[in-house]
């Protein structure tokens, strides 16, 4: 009996040994332990490793981005309205002729990036709108005077071309593989103390409908830009340029963490045919379109928002040749279907002026077809979000 005691209380040490071990060294062995119990709920613990590759430093991308990044600086004349009393001599005592008054120069400064070794560099077009004079300065030191290629309002880019070679151009990447939680860099000059680089993630993608261009898509970050920031590139934790920093939402004129950076998908399609035309061509029909709510579809007596609602059209245009009246709902243009007013602008801006294309549409609860022939966009200088005119 006293032996099998002794052998009882070996084996349970032993035992008791291990499991000292195992806690101590090997927890996520012990499965079989229950979850801790909060409040009356058990809660699910994940005792997995964590798995990735922990980033600890993004100085590689800053420093291949950084030499691609310029300083844009414009100049305009501003001239003065005429005072109310110019012609009273007194107020021509104390203050002399106005007409002697000579027009104040206004010098502003934004960002800009290289996107090509031969000197072209693509910027914003509020940076360079109206400027009489723009000079870039690189990152290596040079300062060199600047031309406009041409610009875009309703998309807020401008392309321009300096006569240097063997620039350091910034390499894109694939806008439509970011995703939200995606570490970023935004570079600028914010408030002229110099080439500055913000870290942030990808807030939100596909923001639309914030009255701020016409043609919206915009990523959202929370890495801080500034004024100065504006034309600058976001890039990602590889240093390839995502977006084009070109606005924020502030209530005191600083970053508060929500900027917004035109995506290189939008950024290329504008490029290019700013280089090809000088201006970007667009597909265009007449049409002024709202969203569909809900309140809308159930009067419509409809199942979702799905769509475009028609508020006006202008008359003679191709929607009104095609038989298009407001009140109708656009469903899909050329097969592809369209789930807001923004996607439908985006949808009939990619057709070829010249080309006819099939509108699919609802009028009085019954589908009908329209063929329409899309005239070119008209260039407009003051964007107006969500309207087609």
């Amino acid at each position: 009996m006293r032996k099998f005691w002794l052998i009882f209380a070996q084996s349970t040490t032993v035992a008791l040994g291990i499991l000292l071990v195992v806690i101590v060294f090997r927890p996520d062995w012990l499965s079989w332990r229950s979850a801790p119990s909060r409040a009356g709920i058990t809660i699910k613990e994940d005792v997995s490793p964590v798995a990735g590759t922990q980033i600890t430093s993004l100085s590689a991308a800053a420093k291949k981005a950084i030499p691609s990044v310029v300083n844009v600086f414009t100049s305009k004349e501003v001239r003065q309205a005429p005072n109310p009393h110019a012609n009273d001599p007194a107020f021509k005592q104390f203050f002399g002729n106005p007409a002697d008054v000579r027009p104040q120069r206004v010098n502003n400064l934004g960002s800009g990036v290289i996107v090509s070794s031969d000197g072209y560099i693509l910027t914003n077009h509020h940076v360079v709108e109206a400027a009489d004079e723009i000079q870039i300065a690189l990152h290596d030191g040079r300062t060199v005077m600047a031309r406009v290629v041409g610009s875009d309002p309703e998309t807020d880019l401008a392309v321009l071309k300096v006569n240097l070679t063997g620039l350091p151009a910034i390499t894109f990447t694939q806008s439509d593989k970011a995703n939200v939680g995606d570490i970023v860099l935004a570079i600028g000059d914010p408030f002229g103390v110099g080439q500055t680089v913000t870290m942030g993630i990808i807030s939100a993608l596909g923001r639309t409908h914030l009255g701020i261009n016409t043609f919206e898509n915009f990523i959202q970050t929370d890495a801080a830009i500034n004024p100065g920031n504006s034309g600058g590139p976001l890039v990602d934790a590889n240093g390839n340029m995502i977006g084009i920093n070109s606005a924020i939402y502030t209530r005191t004129g600083g970053s508060q963490g929500i900027g917004f950076a035109i995506p290189v998908s939008l950024v290329v399609q504008v490029m290019d045919q700013i280089i090809k035309h000088g201006s970007v061509i667009r597909g265009w029909m007449g049409v002024e379109v709202q969203d569909m709510t809900p309140e809308l579809a159930e009067s419509f007596k409809l199942k979702d928002t799905n769509g475009a609602l028609i508020a006006g059209i202008l008359k003679g245009g191709p929607a009104d040749h095609a038989g298009i009246r407001p009140g109708d709902i656009l469903v899909s243009v050329n097969d592809k279907s369209i789930s807001d007013s923004s996607g439908l602008l985006n949808l009939i801006a990619m057709l070829v002026p010249g080309q006819t294309a099939q509108i699919k549409l609802l009028r009085k609860d019954k589908a009908m077809l329209a063929a329409v022939k899309v005239d070119t966009r008209p260039r407009i200088q003051q964007p107006v979000a969500d309207q087609e005119q």
